[in-house]
């Protein structure tokens, strides 16, 4: 089975990146961005929507959602 890198840059709209990477809807869900399992929002707000400005809005730590997504062995980038 190939390893294949996932690079995730948090400046991509949240609705880009869980079109690249499945998994993350529900990585997203658990860190408090509760309304990404809602396609209408997905598709909406999800299109605008960046990681960086969601946990601005949602007053979630920014390094706290890094880690997470470091341990899901995501390449976290911000280009």
């Amino acid at each position: 089975m190939e390893n294949k890198e996932k690079y995730l840059n948090i400046n991509k709209t949240v609705y880009e990146l869980v079109t690249s990477y499945p998994e993350l809807k529900g990585i997203l869900f658990e860190l408090g961005f509760k309304d990404i399992v809602k396609p209408v929002m997905l598709s909406t707000v999800g299109k605008i929507m960046t990681i960086k400005k969601g946990a601005a809005m949602r007053g979630v730590d920014l390094d706290q959602i890094i880690t997470k997504l470091q341990q899901y062995d995501f390449i976290v980038t911000e280009e």
